[in-house]
């Protein structure tokens, strides 16, 4: 995924301003910045779910303005936050709602899509618990579900925009184990954005640092997260430490 010179915003309100980004494929990228630096509305321009102002995103040389919404469908997989479940639902129900881009309506289910299904249950650890309903199952089983959701979907894409809200650490660091297998393990390009800067540089193999609407910084964990980017774009005074090969933040006090 290639972005250049994307300006993005809300009617007359500029968010986004010129921005260019190279995301490394077949790697998980996570996206970092104060609220409202714009990193939620950076990954929504990158979905599609906004009308860029300026530039363009590109998925394997496509302009995304270029493909039709099953083409795209069927590339990019996109989970909102604090997506909302319908009631009744089960598990396994949701999981299989990822195959629709794959469908036409005249389609029967067919061995493939259980297969994929299948898999994408067995991933998350829900197989057992795919006739529940998903109001019945935990904060971090139900995230969980979704994730599998747009695994199911079977594209080569995938961005997460604040997967581990409302997640304790325990369950966070389980989401974010699976966002970087998914990545590494079947050669998909994961796009996250989260707050928790520690979290991010523990998982991430490429981190993007927004701030005020542009890129501040972009590169390797332990480039990106110093001292120095700490107080310029959070306002902060940490101490970043190595620990097992990440950096984690240490924060002191407000800058």
């Amino acid at each position: 995924m290639k972005v250049t010179d994307l300006s993005l915003g809300y009617g007359e309100r500029r968010i986004i301003h010129h921005v260019d980004l190279d995301i490394p494929a077949g790697a998980l990228t996570v996206i970092v910045g104060p609220n409202g630096s714009g990193k939620s509305t950076l990954l929504r321009g990158m979905a599609r779910l906004l009308r860029p102002a300026t530039g363009a995103v590109h998925l394997n040389g496509t302009d995304i303005a270029d493909l039709g919404h099953g083409a795209l469908a069927r590339q990019l997989a996109l989970l909102p936050q604090a997506p909302a479940t319908p009631a009744g639902l089960s598990v396994g129900d949701l999981v299989a709602r990822g195959r629709f881009p794959h469908r036409s309506w005249y389609q029967r289910w067919s061995e493939r899509d259980e297969e994929v299904v299948r898999r994408a249950l067995s991933q998350v650890d829900l197989i057992d618990r795919a006739d529940e309903p998903v109001t019945e199952l935990s904060g971090g089983q139900r995230q969980r579900a979704w994730i599998a959701m747009v695994l199911a979907q079977d594209t080569e894409h995938l961005l997460l925009d604040e997967p581990t809200t409302f997640l304790d650490l325990a369950h966070a660091v389980d989401v974010m184990t699976l966002a970087r297998s998914v990545a590494h393990d079947s050669g998909r390009t994961v796009i996250c954005v989260l707050h928790d800067l520690t979290l991010a540089a523990r998982f991430a193999d490429h981190l993007v640092v927004v701030s005020q609407g542009r890129i501040a910084a972009a590169g390797a964990p332990k480039d990106v997260l110093t001292p120095e980017e700490l107080d310029d774009v959070f306002g902060l005074s940490a101490h970043v430490i190595d620990v097992d090969g990440a950096p984690a933040v240490v924060p002191v006090r407000r800058a």
